[in-house]
């Protein structure tokens, strides 16, 4: 059966091309534009990751990943983010990410990180 990944992200170029490589790489891939969305979703489907941006709508990637880790703390999380800031990077892992992604990126590094968290988890 198919890894269920979600991924979190308002940039629609990312979505594209995280969608395409991730299915490409065999993964059933599911898509919320923003982490209001992406919180709905985690509430009714269950997923083996989560891949989210920081700086999301409504609710943020840091907001989303502490949503995560107080109700499914297993569940491994990936960041994507623009910034590369030591602090950000920092903050994220404190708040429990598994991996940190600066954008942009390679699509191969990503297959990587992905199969690693997953085959760790």
């Amino acid at each position: 059966m198919k890894k269920r990944i979600l991924v979190v992200e308002d940039n629609p170029m990312i979505v594209k091309s995280l969608e395409f490589k991730l299915t490409r790489d065999g993964y059933n891939v599911t898509v919320a534009v923003d982490g209001r969305e992406g919180l709905r979703l985690l509430e009714k489907e269950a997923f083996e990751l989560v891949i989210t941006d920081l700086m999301l709508p409504f609710v943020t990637g840091n907001e989303l990943i502490e949503h995560i880790r107080k109700n499914n703390p297993e569940l491994p999380v990936i960041v994507l983010s623009t910034s590369n800031q030591e602090e950000t990077i920092i903050e994220a892992f404190e708040i429990g990410v598994n991996d940190f992604i600066t954008k942009p990126f390679s699509p191969n590094e990503l297959s990587l990180r992905v199969k690693r968290t997953l085959n760790i988890h």
